[in-house]
């Protein structure tokens, strides 16, 4: 699957929306991509998947695991595990931080894909790779659906997107859309 096609499938979906949104890190933006509207078909969950781990086996060995944060990457590693043929478990936050729960584990030195769903600031990303370190864990790649920061954010090891966009964010007290009169809503889980 091509940017093309990925970004075909969640317009079909009704999954890549225009307008004027607050996203979950605070900033506003013109446009939103809401996954779970396209993973919540089984067989383009799948293909996503299996799309996201072949483009990842093309810079990395395979890993003993996939890692996500919940809760919009916990199908994307699903998926992306399955068509790896290994375990895919999730972080969940705690006490305002991200941790491993429901006996999920790591072992130290085993090698992980850390996955999610869109990467708006990365900040999610990191934190599950954070977790992955604490287990002692390795991290070798990070991989997304959505890449909306064109490619932008540094998170320390190769990663790929199956769709890297060029979106514009903005703080609250800056956003162009508040000035003109707009209000922002905030369409996802949070």
């Amino acid at each position: 699957m091509n940017q093309t096609e990925i970004l075909e499938l969640f317009r079909q979906q009704g999954a890549l929306l225009e307008g004027h949104f607050r996203l979950t890190s605070g900033f506003h933006s013109d446009r939103y991509l809401q996954c779970a509207l396209v993973l919540q078909h089984p067989h383009s969950a799948a293909a996503l998947g299996k799309a996201l781990a072949e483009k990842m086996l093309k810079s990395q060995d395979k890993p003993q695991l996939v890692i996500a944060p919940a809760l919009g990457g916990i199908l994307v590693a699903h998926e992306v595990a399955r068509a790896l043929g290994v375990r895919g478990i999730f972080a969940e936050r705690q006490d305002g931080a991200l941790r491993l729960r429901r006996g999920f584990t790591i072992d130290p030195g085993e090698c992980c894909f850390v996955v999610e769903d869109v990467v708006t600031t990365g900040g999610s990303t990191m934190e599950t790779m954070e977790v992955v370190r604490q287990c002692g864990g390795i991290v070798s790649a990070a991989g997304a659906l959505i890449d909306r920061t064109g490619g932008k954010s540094d998170l320390g090891v190769p990663r790929v997107a199956l769709a890297v966009l060029d979106v514009p964010m903005y703080p609250p007290e800056n956003c162009p859309l508040c000035k003109a009169g707009s209000q922002a809503i905030k369409p996802g889980s949070r």
